[in-house]
């Protein structure tokens, strides 16, 4: 698909063409001209919703970060229930790591694409996004009954983050197990 549906209304044509192209080919790559063309709405249209590609950014970044949350969490959740405890991360990851058009973390992406200093709005999204991610694992390691659950967090944070990353370089197929191990090692060190 690379054209937006006209039925909808053109700011959300807009946020989904960008959302396809920013995290697909990256914010850099993609020129403010192609997603007006790929949206099929008009200049001053988009420029109405979005006063510059800084505003779309922001956007996408905002809606990236609540429908990854919502999909990991639900994915960790249904993970669990066949296996319980941290190691469920690394399950709901790997699920990710199969999609096509898996290019890694969006926010890891934006960041180095454009700069925490030259953009400091991008940053404090990411930050937040992780922040988010971070305070959810503490919850669910709290759930999982395990001894200081955000210490457990904060370790845990460091394989998910590897995991992306390393599945984004390398493409391989082990990591979802490597990091599953690794997981319940960062379990097994906080049970009571």
């Amino acid at each position: 698909m690379t054209a937006a549906t006209p039925a909808l209304p053109a700011r959300q044509r807009i946020l989904d063409t960008a959302c396809r192209l920013f995290y697909g080919e990256g914010l850099r790559a993609t020129g403010i001209d192609r997603i007006i063309a790929e949206s099929g709405v008009a200049k001053m249209s988009f420029y109405r919703h979005f006063p510059s590609k800084n505003d779309l950014i922001l956007a996408f970044l905002q809606l990236r970060h609540e429908a990854w949350m919502a999909r990991f969490t639900a994915a960790v959740e249904t993970a669990s229930a066949t296996r319980p405890g941290l190691a469920a991360l690394a399950d709901a990851l790997g699920n990710w790591f199969s999609d096509a058009d898996y290019r890694g973390c969006a926010f890891i992406n934006a960041v180095a694409e454009s700069g925490v200093p030259a953009t400091p709005e991008v940053g404090a999204i990411a930050a937040g996004h992780k922040a988010e991610l971070r305070d959810w694992i503490a919850a669910y390691a709290g759930r999982c009954d395990l001894r200081e659950p955000h210490q457990a967090a904060d370790e845990a944070m460091l394989v998910v983050e590897g995991m992306i990353v390393r599945f984004q370089m390398t493409r391989d197929a082990a990591i979802p197990a490597h990091g599953r191990r690794l997981l319940e090692l960062i379990a097994a060190a906080h049970r009571g």
